[in-house]
């Protein structure tokens, strides 16, 4: 999909948990993609929080919005992202910025992944249209019935009403 070559020629990695993908999200990866020579969606595997999709399912997920460009593809991270980062032969993160709310946690994981890693951080914001979507917010509305196709792709619409109409019999027995 990419008419212009990159950017910079590099490998960056755009980490996070994606529970569930957004257009906020695809909208950062789109911008990457053009700026990257090539780009990882690195799907957090997060133990430690307790997400609606599981790995696999997140994975497929970010797969079919990564699905539209060459140079992008999707990999869980099991562990430590400085250790991932290596492993891939990746010099750059890609983060989102929506707010300045954002900015404070962003700029402590910036240095720790500096300092671990020796990798930067790229900020990118998102348009004014998504700065106000973020992964829960979508979850929570697709949960109490609202309709969420603003906010993410219709097959992921469809994998959110599927998780709570599930969890909806499930709580009826």
């Amino acid at each position: 999909m990419m008419n212009k070559p990159p950017l910079v020629k590099a490998i960056a990695a755009y980490p996070g948990t994606f529970d569930p993908v957004t257009r906020g999200h695809e909208a950062l990866l789109r911008r990457a993609a053009t700026m990257f020579d090539s780009v990882i969606m690195a799907v957090a595997a997060e133990p430690q929080k307790e997400t609606l999709f599981n790995i696999e399912e997140r994975v497929e997920m970010c797969t079919i919005i990564a699905g539209e460009y060459e140079n992008v593809r999707v990999m869980p991270v099991p562990g430590l992202l400085a250790k991932f980062l290596a492993t891939n032969s990746c010099s750059l993160i890609v983060r989102g910025m929506r707010t300045v709310g954002d900015f404070e946690y962003e700029m402590h994981l910036a240095d720790i992944n500096r300092r671990l890693a020796g990798i930067e951080t790229v900020f990118l914001t998102p348009p004014n249209e998504y700065i106000h979507v973020f992964s829960s917010l979508v979850r929570e509305l697709a949960r109490l019935g609202g309709n969420v196709d603003h906010y993410v792709k219709p097959a992921i619409a469809e994998r959110l009403i599927g998780k709570f109409c599930a969890s909806d019999k499930d709580e009826r027995k």
